[in-house]
């Protein structure tokens, strides 16, 4: 089963990886459908702190706007996959876009 987490803000995904209010976080079944949808709270924003806290609830995948490269490093070192450069839409239609195989990305636009 795969876990596909993403930052949020207002309902929207975060420009800023570091600085979102929330994480929704859904699971997928074996057949690429959604079983279920989890809204977490943010911890505090530490660097590196989020790649282990999401590792915690066994996600497999991340989607997100801007992203640093040391994040994406350390999701990398505990076998999270990281798509960035998503737009700001809702979540659940972003995964619905990743599961299809239609979601777009541009740049990454966090440089540190």
């Amino acid at each position: 089963m795969k876990k596909i987490a993403l930052p949020s803000e207002n309902g929207l995904l975060c420009a800023h990886f570091g600085h979102c209010q929330q994480f929704f976080i859904y699971d997928i079944d074996e057949n690429n459908n959604i079983i279920n949808e989890s809204i977490l709270d943010s911890p505090e924003h530490e660097p590196g702190l989020y790649p282990s806290w999401l590792a915690q609830y066994k996600v497999s995948d991340v989607i997100a706007g801007g992203m640093g490269q040391k994040a994406v490093n350390i999701f990398n070192q505990n076998q999270i996959n990281v798509y960035v450069g998503a737009p700001a839409k809702e979540p659940k239609k972003l995964v619905q876009d990743f599961l299809s195989g239609n979601l777009t990305t541009n740049a990454n636009l966090c440089d540190h």
